[in-house]
């Protein structure tokens, strides 16, 4: 019997625990193959929804919202950078200097669930931030990652221009606010159970089988 899991992750794309959460996440499904079923549904956390269009030095942003010194950075950095590696995922951090809005990044991902193409969007623009240190919040930058992603340009670049699934947007992270989601990665299976955080392959693979067996 395959049991069927629904997986609503909540994240930021600016997040990189995010990315190690989902990687992980990934790899514990495999390991669990056939047991399970997973349908993953990506929903909208922003860590800085004030940010300015511009965005913000990293390290300024850092250092003045976690009170975290350059040199903590760094070491904080380094095992982000550890982790990701052994997961197959490259953080490079020399590139991502700057920190940014993400609303219409969610935009995006809230169209790409009615298209089947959420995963491979998501994906997309971990890999354009922390891997190429680009800026997801630039339209170019949205249009091609989505375009990549198997979605329509054309259509990217028309929801980008108006306001469109703001509101379905604003909806979805007000109403995980309201079950008490206040950080991310936080990774919530059949409306019931709550895994939170970066953790590893081995926590995910067990708490998914016991899950899968209730």
């Amino acid at each position: 019997m395959t049991a069927p899991l629904k997986i609503d992750f909540v994240s930021d794309v600016s997040c990189p625990w995010c990315v190690i959460g989902l990687k992980s996440l990934e790899q514990a499904l495999a390991q669990l193959g056939p047991e399970v079923s997973a349908d993953i549904h990506f929903q909208p956390f922003e860590l800085n929804p004030q940010m300015a269009p511009e965005g913000e030095d990293i390290v300024e942003h850092i250092g003045k919202k976690y009170g975290s010194t350059p040199e903590q950075m760094q070491a904080n950095r380094e095992g982000i950078r550890a982790r990701g590696a052994e997961l197959g995922f490259t953080f490079n951090m020399d590139k991502r200097a700057r920190i940014y809005n993400t609303f219409d990044a969610h935009r995006l991902l809230h169209w790409a669930e009615h298209e089947g193409r959420q995963l491979e969007l998501k994906r997309g623009l971990f890999e354009a931030y922390f891997t190429d240190g680009r800026n997801p919040s630039d339209h170019e930058v949205l249009i091609e990652v989505a375009s990549r992603a198997g979605l329509d340009a054309e259509q990217a670049k028309e929801i980008l221009a108006s306001d469109r699934y703001a509101a379905e947007v604003r909806e979805r992270e007000q109403l995980f606010g309201q079950l008490g989601i206040r950080a991310v990665p936080s990774v919530i299976v059949n409306d019931k159970y709550l895994i939170q955080g970066g953790q590893p392959v081995a926590v995910f693979e067990q708490a998914l089988r016991k899950i899968a067996a209730e």
